[in-house]
């Protein structure tokens, strides 16, 4: 994916639900959470960004997070979801939905015959 494509303060908004969403699918390290986010075509998310997400979410006590020996080569850090991490998760699933369906009402209103968003 371009990275240009999605407006940074758009990620910005998205980037906690989405890592609420790819770590309720089980326990992952950094790294594997910016290659779920990447995947799903949101760009590449840098560890000066994730990271510090991931300890603002353990802190809240949404995630916690264990060291994980390395078998060839250094220990990481895996997060896990917790049972409040779930519960925000789909509190924040159901707003984003609505969220989403709010905007997408306005942006489609049948007043206007085609968008005004531009690609850049």
């Amino acid at each position: 994916m371009d990275d240009a494509r999605w407006p940074t303060d758009w990620l910005r908004g998205a980037l906690e639900v989405c890592t609420l969403g790819v770590l309720a699918d089980g326990p992952a390290h950094g790294y594997a959470v910016a290659q779920r986010l990447e995947a799903a075509d949101l760009g590449q998310v840098k560890g000066g960004t994730l990271y510090p997400l991931l300890t603002r979410l353990e802190t809240a006590g949404l995630l916690v997070s264990q060291w994980e020996a390395g078998s060839s080569g250094p220990g990481r850090k895996v997060f896990t979801l917790t049972d409040d991490g779930r519960e925000e998760l789909a509190r924040r699933s159901e707003l984003w939905l609505r969220f989403t369906e709010v905007t997408g009402s306005l942006l489609q209103s049948p007043s206007r015959s085609t968008p005004t968003w531009r690609s850049p």
